[in-house]
């Protein structure tokens, strides 16, 4: 995921039993087809080149089983490390925040909720019998990515969407290239997370 033509669209499927998603490019061109098996203690997350499932180019593992304060590391296709998302704890119960940590385990960049009441009303508002599957059309959460300095680097939106299976990501200042990569699978997993969490 290097060389990445904004924005990167991430469109949920809502036939299969697993949580899987498929990330394009501007162009159109598939980016990544992300896979989440379902019912796992400890979350393995498989990054495949396209939908065929041919070619693995990353997985993401959880550090231990079923916890809110787990974190999760990146690996490549030959099994290296080379970073981690880490949600923060308490913290993220009413805004979601997550820190992208480089393979030192030196925080990077930030993931955090642009605004924690959008995520309460879409809840709710699901809740509701037959209009609950609407809601993907009204409440559209946000996610800022920031640097150290916090300067914004990107941006991932919920897009009007039946079920909210579609979510774009822009961005918003210079992305080092070598980071490029932590920062997609930092939000890939993040809203494999968040759309768990409702």
């Amino acid at each position: 995921m290097k060389n990445l033509q904004f924005p990167i669209d991430f469109v949920f499927r809502i036939s299969t039993f697993s949580n899987d998603f498929t990330a394009t490019d501007a162009f159109g061109h598939t980016v990544g087809y992300i896979r989440q098996k379902m019912f796992k203690l400890k979350e393995e997350i498989k990054i495949y080149a396209d939908t065929s499932q041919n070619q693995l180019n990353y997985t993401i593992k959880a550090d231990r089983w079923l916890d809110f304060s787990a974190a999760y590391a990146f690996y490549d296709a030959n099994e290296n490390e080379f970073g981690k998302i880490v949600r923060k704890g308490w913290r993220s119960i009413w805004k979601a925040k997550y820190q992208i940590v480089d393979d030192n385990g030196t925080p990077e960049y930030t993931i955090e909720e642009e605004n924690g009441w959008v995520k309460v009303a879409d809840s709710l508002f699901g809740e509701v019998p037959v209009a609950g599957m609407l809601t993907g059309y009204f409440f559209n959460p946000a996610y800022k990515v920031t640097d150290k300095n916090g300067a914004k680097i990107a941006r991932l939106k919920k897009q009007p969407s039946f079920f909210g299976r579609k979510f774009q990501v822009t961005k918003e200042g210079p992305m080092d290239e070598g980071d490029s990569e932590r920062i997609m699978l930092g939000l890939m997993m993040m809203i494999l997370l968040e759309r768990r969490r409702g």
